[in-house]
Order: structure tokens, then C-alpha cells, then sequence
């Protein structure tokens, strides 16, 4: 089934070398992320010694350096040029990643892995503006889905190398694996300089960042940002869920987890047709919140029955949320694409993915508190809640295309 979906994905890419170049970049980036996002806590407990509360808050504080850059990251590259922002943040990656062989303190790691969000931050506002830099507005969507297809394939592929070092389990395998990671950054950012440049976009006169005083998008951004929740909830809340909740048996944790990412790379690329615009955008996200909604019904209803049947009902609601995911997803893509103006992609393609890492940020409490605390009940409040999201959507949208409307109308006079 993997193998079809790659082969379908592969006629829908677009054929501009640019966009294969960038996706070939995204293989290196992401394979060393996936590494390092299966590692991370194991080598800061066992090689740093470090206390899983102090690793936590570790990433709390990294988190936040991350979130407060966005904008100002993706204005950067607004003004000096995506590709040379990409190129040095990536490279700089490099050798902050290979400092954490030499840290020797809790203070030192949070100086290093605070500006390593730096450069993580401005690296990622950067390659959303490339996007936009090297693909026209109507292949945009399609370009970030394949993007996100691609990136499932090369982290999985990163967490299952990061498997045989935990098999292995010395420090040696550990250290290592911070040597690849190091390598996988070095290697995108020189990869970088095979893109072609993207112009600079000149100040205009007035605020910097126009993206703050857009009212309508930064009320998609909190919109998106809420909905976005979701994508915690096979990683976080269903583990839990199963777990403590339910009489499916544990390896239905992992199969959860396997069917999701088989069917992302299946469906996203498909499923991202048809929302280039705003309007269809917003109406394919509130589609997608509508599927996710229909999940967590079908998983308030695992509770109290047998383990086969939990099992069945977990298996139909993750096909469900990801049906909802990758729409949703597609939709939130076209809409802060089409509300961007195109000399300021960068600040608001950053600001737009400050919404989701505030999601991602709240949601393992919320969520969670509310799935392990009130069970059926909690699982019906979310479906109301996603529903109720996805509902606001077009309207907004709608709110912000008008404002953008009238912004240009004195500009053409």
C-alpha cells in the first residue's frame, strides 16, 4: 500500500528542479530530526544525567524560545532573502547540535539547546518562504504536502536507526547519533545553495511586522492554532487512552501509530487538490475538523466494551482522524498561503506556524486531562470542540479575503 501511494505521490510533484532539490533537502533534514526526536530524552538522561524534569523544562524553554521567533524569523527572510536565512541557520545547526558532546552542567544545556531553537525557528520561517519563492501560488499547497509526505518517510526512517542505537544502548551509540544528526543539518544547509535565490523583498513604510496588526489572520492563527490540537492525539492522548481506558491490547498503540503515518503519505498529496484559494481551503479544513470530531465520538465509545471490539473502534477512528488530518492540514496550508501578501510570506508563514506550536504546547494537558479524567464524556466534549473550531473557519477566512480586498483597492487606484 506504501509503495502505491509513493508512486501516485510522485506524478502529482511538481517537475520545477527547484521543488525537487527542496524536497531532497527536506529527505536529509527531517532523517536527522527523526533521529534525534527518538533520542533526545534518552541521551539527556543517560549521557547528560540530566532529570526527566529537567530535561522537560529543557524543552518547555526551548519551545518557547522557538514560538517567540517565529515572526521576526520569518521576517528575516522577508528582507534578506529565504535561501540565505535557510542556508546559515541550517549550517549553524550543525555545530550546535555536535556541542551538546561537550556539555557538562544543566545551565550549559539550556544555553545550548536555547539557541539551537534560534536556528531552528529561523530555519523553518525560512523554508516556508522558499516555498512560496519557488513555487507558483497554485502549486504551493501541493508542494508543502508533498513536503509533509516526505518528511513522514525520512523520520520514520531516522526513528527506526534510532531503534538499532537503543538496542545497542552504550553511550557510544549515543554520541554517535549526535555526530549524524550534526551531519544531516551541515548537509541541508549546503544542500540550500543548489536552490536558486530568492529576491529580497524591500521595507515598505509603516510597521515591520504587518502580520501583528492583521487581525483577520491572526484570528485564523489562533483558529488554526486550536484545531491543530488534534495532532497530539495519536501520539499523546490514544497511548494513554489504551492504556488506562480500555481492554485493547498494547501493540494496538503501535498500529495506531503505523496506520496514521501509511495513510499521511498516502492521502496528503491527494487530499491537498482543490485548496490553493482561501475559500475551498477553509471549507476543506472545516471538512477535516468534521472527521476529527467523528474520531473522537468513535473513540468515546472504547471504554466499556470488549478488548476485539475497542480494538476495531480504535482502528476506524484513527482512519477517520487521518482522513480529517491530512484535509485539515491542506486546508490550513492554503489558507495562510492565500492570505499572505507575497512580499511578507515569511513573517506570516512564521506567524501562522506559531499557532500551531501553541496548539501542540496546550494540547497533551487539555487533552489528555480531559480524555483520562472524564472519559466518554471528555472525548464528546473535544468532538463538539474541533467541530465547533472547524465551523469558525470560513468565516474568518471570509473576514480576512474581504480585508485583504480593500487593502489593495487604494494600492490599484
Amino acid at each position: 500500500m506504501l509503495k502505491r501511494g509513493l508512486s501516485a505521490l510522485k506524478g502529482a510533484v511538481p517537475e520545477a528542479p527547484p521543488v525537487r532539490t527542496f524536497l531532497g533537502i527536506v529527505l536529509v533534514l527531517t532523517l536527522g530530526q527523526g533521529l534525534w526526536m527518538a533520542l533526545n530524552a534518552v541521551y539527556a538522561t543517560t549521557v547528560l544525567g540530566l532529570s526527566p524534569g529537567q530535561f522537560g523544562v529543557g524543552v518547555g524553554v526551548a519551545a518557547g524560545v522557538a514560538l517567540a521567533l517565529s515572526t521576526p524569523a520569518g521576517h528575516l527572510a522577508d528582507r534578506i532573502g529565504p535561501r540565505r536565512v535557510q542556508m546559515w541557520s541550517l549550517v549553524a545547526m550543525a555545530p550546535l547540535s555536535a556541542a551538546l558532546l561537550l556539555v557538562s552542567g544543566y545551565s550549559a544545556y539550556l544555553v545550548v539547546i536555547s539557541v539551537q531553537a534560534v536556528a531552528y525557528s529561523t530555519s523553518r520561517s525560512a523554508r516556508l518562504a522558499m516555498i512560496a519563492g519557488i513555487a507558483p501560488p497554485d502549486q504551493r499547497v501541493a508542494v508543502r504536502a508533498y513536503v509533509r509526505t516526505v518528511s513522514n518517510v525520512s523520520a520514520t526512517v531516522g526513528a527506526a536507526l534510532a531503534g538499532v542505537l537503543l538496542t545497542v544502548g552504550s553511550e557510544t551509540a549515543y554520541r554517535s547519533a549526535v555526530l549524524v544528526v550534526a551531519f544531516a543539518y551541515l548537509a541541508s544547509g549546503l544542500l540550500t545553495l543548489r536552490l536558486p535565490a530568492v529576491s529580497p523583498r524591500p521595507a515598505k513604510p509603516g510597521p515591520a511586522l504587518t502580520v501583528l496588526r492583521d487581525r483577520p489572520f491572526l484570528a485564523f492563527v489562533v483558529l488554526d492554532g486550536l484545531l491543530s490540537m488534534h495532532n497530539l492525539l495519536l501520539e499523546v492522548v490514544l497511548p494513554l487512552w489504551v492504556l488506562h481506558r480500555t481492554g485493547a491490547p498494547r501493540w494496538v498503540i503501535a498500529g495506531l501509530l503505523l496506520l496514521n503515518t501509511v495513510l499521511v503519505v498516502v492521502l496528503q498529496v491527494r487530499a491537498s487538490r482543490g485548496t490553493d484559494e482561501p475559500g475551498p481551503a477553509a471549507r476543506a479544513a472545516r471538512g477535516g475538523a468534521l472527521c476529527i470530531a467523528v474520531a473522537c465520538v468513535i473513540f468515546s465509545l472504547t471504554e466499556s466494551v470488549s478488548a476485539v471490539t475497542a480494538s476495531v473502534l480504535l482502528f476506524l477512528g484513527a482512519i477517520a482522524h487521518v482522513l480529517g488530518e491530512v484535509r485539515q492540514a491542506a486546508g490550513s496550508w492554503g489558507i495562510s498561503f492565500g492570505l499572505a501578501p507575497e512580499d511578507a510570506q515569511g513573517q506570516y508563514q512564521g506567524t501562522a506556524s506559531m499557532g500551531a506550536d501553541i496548539g501542540r504546547m496546550i494540547a497533551p494537558a487539555v487533552l489528555t486531562w480531559l480524555a483520562i479524567e472524564y472519559g466518554t464524556f471528555g472525548w464528546l466534549v473535544m468532538a463538539v470542540g474541533f467541530a465547533a473550531v472547524g465551523a469558525a473557519l470560513p468565516p474568518v477566512v471570509a473576514w480576512a479575503a474581504r480585508r485583504r480586498t480593500e487593502r489593495a483597492v487604494p494600492t490599484s487606484a
